[in-house]
């Protein structure tokens, strides 16, 4: 008789070993018949099917495995930052390989970073136990170093205190942190490169079978390819806010009678907010934030243009920030008639304490004092670009010694996901709050505002909207 001939699953031809957990053996047939007094029927393991058993448990298996992978890439798929992938890839890899820790060290063959190393059930004081020992006695700098390593560039030491050769300084890492062996595999792929190495580390001599192997493997290239995505995305959000911070001021001026802070949040896209500060004549001060709508590089870069323009019209004609604005609108809608931006302007005599102003679309700047914590009322006008003429009056304020004047951007308000009635009533209670002790210092004042309108880590997580705080305190 032929022997049975494996069938295909949902016309997949799996690609997964045999599963080790199979039926026991039919046992061996005889000539002997079976005594008539016996009772013995007929069970699963001894019925002359057992083979088609056999195959129904191994199918079983290779359909288990695929499932398990199946679960555990589109875990890894709905990760879209770098520590969450990396942190993702170490849980899935110590749950294929039997481990219950592990580290993974990113660092990209192409030299441009990041290089990091992330710990699974490792606090950072044991990764800097662990980068104490020689790398080249650490699989994972035997891996990134190009040493041999075994099938799919593997490194497996299964019991270390077993080996003769171990490092001393290794021996006594282990031993301090409780690990006995441990398993690698390198994280590169033709098309992404080598980007790093993963490690799990087993509480007692151990190592994973040739079917976990498999399987951690077939996740591993998968992974690798998943990071090398992430990795570019991250690369190029990095880019984008690096891009942005150069085209804002790299420091701001010192003028007698003010002091200055500014604050700014770069959303992951990269946005087109944009705060300036410049000396005018006659000891003079300039003061400056905006918004390009859209988002991206072309964002960034109208961001530079508009805000290199109104440098220059605030030098030619500070003194009336309407003309400023109007010269500035009138550019924007020659040069870029698809886009529209907010903006506002106030022109500053330190020595008299006073402030003229003018806004385009743009919230109010917020007056904080002892005494007084209130908006500027300025008049209701559109952005700049969505008329075919822009033009509104100015606004003057006197600000009394000790009070400063906060210009923001709309995106502090928008982050807060509340209604603009109650993000403005949530800003004016920030900026009502600040302790007295913080109200000599124009960036501890900045800093309470944001945190306090955007608080639990909204003011640095990752969000559409940027984030502008322009600071000016008056002595």
């Amino acid at each position: 008789m032929n022997a049975p001939h494996p069938s295909k699953v949902a016309g997949i031809d799996s690609t997964v070993p045999s599963p080790a957990h199979t039926v026991a053996p039919a046992p061996a047939a005889t000539d002997t018949p079976p005594s008539p007094s016996s009772n013995t029927q007929n069970t699963p393991e001894t019925a002359p099917n057992a083979p088609g058993a056999l195959l129904q448990d191994r199918l079983a298996g290779w359909v288990s495995d695929l499932t398990t992978l199946h679960e555990l890439t589109e875990r890894l798929a709905r990760t879209d930052a770098l520590d969450e992938a990396l942190q993702e890839l170490l849980r899935a890899g110590a749950a294929l390989v039997g481990a219950r820790r592990g580290l993974v060290v990113l660092e990209p063959g192409d030299g441009l970073g990041p290089d990091t190393t992330i710990g699974l059930g490792l606090a950072r004081s044991d990764l800097g136990h662990m980068e104490t020992v020689p790398r080249g006695a650490m699989s994972y700098g035997q891996i990134l170093d190009g040493a041999p390593g075994g099938e799919g560039g593997e490194i497996v030491h299964p019991d270390l205190f077993a080996e003769d050769a171990l490092d001393p300084r290794h021996r006594e890492v282990a031993v301090r942190l409780g690990y006995a062996a441990s398993y690698a595999l390198p994280l590169a792929t033709d098309a992404a490169g080598r980007l790093g190495a993963a490690v799990w580390l087993y509480d007692e001599p151990a190592e994973p079978v040739e079917r976990q192997r498999h399987l951690v493997g077939l996740y591993a290239r998968y992974a690798t390819e998943h990071l090398a995505r992430v990795l570019e995305v991250e690369r190029t959000r990095a880019c984008m806010t690096t891009i942005a911070e150069e085209l804002l001021p790299s420091r701001l001026p010192r003028v007698a009678g003010v002091q200055l802070a500014a604050l700014h949040r770069t959303g992951p896209r990269g946005g087109g907010d944009w705060y300036d500060a410049l000396p005018l004549p006659d000891a003079a001060l300039g003061l400056a934030v905006g918004s390009v709508t859209g988002s991206g590089p072309s964002a960034i870069a109208a961001m530079g243009r508009l805000r290199a323009s109104l440098r220059a019209y605030a030098v030619m004609e500070g003194e009336d920030p309407v003309a400023v604005l109007s010269d500035l609108e009138l550019l924007l809608r020659l040069t870029e008639p698809a886009r529209s931006a907010t903006a506002l302007f106030a022109y500053c005599e330190p020595a008299l304490r006073k402030i003229t102003l003018a806004g385009a679309g743009h919230s109010p700047p917020l007056l904080v004092g002892e005494r007084r914590t209130e908006f500027v009322e300025t008049s209701v006008s559109a952005p700049l670009g969505m008329l075919a003429c822009w033009e509104a009056p100015s606004v003057e304020l006197e600000a009394e010694p000790g009070e400063t004047v906060l210009l923001y951007t709309d995106g502090l308000l928008h982050r807060t996901g509340d209604p603009m009635d109650r993000a403005f009533a949530r800003l004016h209670a920030a900026a009502a709050s600040v302790p007295k002790a913080l109200r000599d210092d124009p960036a501890r004042i900045a800093e309470h505002v944001l945190r306090t309108v955007l608080p639990d880590g909204l003011d640095t997580a990752d969000s559409d909207e940027d984030v502008v705080l322009l600071a000016a305190r008056f002595e």
